[in-house]
């Protein structure tokens, strides 16, 4: 009986370290590989499944940029495309090139017409804004925001039971879009400019205009108003980011940002995706 005992005792708890593990092991990897008008791109992968957001980077900038994470551009098994302003795909055409593999860019049905490509077009999965679609072990939701581009969206992935999101460029957070943003775990969210250095800033003022207009970036307090009204407790990590250059400071983001944050006493992971540096890896 002792023996039995013992033996149940040994399997019972390598079962605990087993599911332990288990717990431990990350399903989702996140990485912002570049932020801002002088390049985007966002890296999202599973055990199995891994795809870029946006190509705005030169091919030999990306492919540094994922080794320093143990990545490789020739195991990508997609590239999706927010809209088509070019800190958004100015590296697509190379990027398509280099990779031996074919690998699909998503896009919006209206987005693909804005492409131009050579003689080697890859291929190119077109969906409707506001539709789901699977890409390997992601699922993944697409949804209209306000930027003055011909057709703009951002996206949530979904995974076993996990959700991201990433929503840069956009002139004001409506109803629909923060609908999408419950129950994420990790978002990305813009935090363009604050609006004082915006209107001081060396801009021509119908530039100025555009930046605070309903389809342009979004400002630090419009972010913290979200932060404080909005924001779901179940988002473990907060990356701010596409920060402006001139009108803006990293600095000033997280201030604003971790004020909001701390009026309701939430205990977010604050992170500021600094221009022209990639961020640390996520894990979930």
């Amino acid at each position: 009986m002792a023996d039995k005992t013992v033996r149940s005792t040994v399997v019972s708890r390598a079962v605990f370290l087993l599911q332990g593990s288990v717990r431990e092991a990350a399903i989702l990897k996140v990485c912002v590989l570049a932020s801002g008008s002088s390049g985007n791109a966002t890296f999202v992968a599973t055990e199995k499944t891994r795809i870029l957001i946006d190509a705005g980077l030169s091919f030999r900038e990306l492919a540094s940029r994922l080794a320093a994470i143990g990545e490789d551009p020739a195991k990508l098994d997609a590239v999706l495309i927010s809209h088509e302003h070019s800190d958004h795909v100015s590296g697509l055409p190379v990027l398509m090139r280099k990779l031996k593999c074919p690998v699909p860019v998503y896009a919006t049905h209206l987005t693909a017409t804005t492409f131009a490509w050579d003689e080697r077009a890859p291929r190119v999965e077109t969906f409707q804004a506001g539709c789901r679609f699977s890409i390997g072990e992601l699922e993944v939701d697409s949804f209209t925001i306000p930027h003055d581009a011909i057709d703009p969206v951002a996206f949530a992935f979904h995974t076993q039971g996990l959700k991201i999101a990433s929503v840069t460029d956009l002139g004001y957070i409506p109803e629909s879009i923060r609908y999408h943003l419950r129950g994420t775990q990790l978002l990305i969210l813009e935090s363009n400019h604050d609006l004082e250095m915006l209107k001081v800033g060396p801009y021509p003022w119908p530039v100025k205009q555009r930046v605070m207009g309903r389809k342009g970036h979004l400002s630090n307090d419009v972010v913290s108003e979200f932060i404080r009204e909005d924001l779901d407790s179940s988002t473990a990590t907060l990356v701010l980011g596409h920060i402006s250059e001139n009108n803006n400071h990293p600095e000033l983001v997280r201030l604003v940002a971790a004020q909001a944050l701390a009026a309701r006493s939430l205990s977010t992971n604050l992170v500021i995706a600094v221009p022209r540096r990639q961020t640390e890896v996520f894990t979930l």
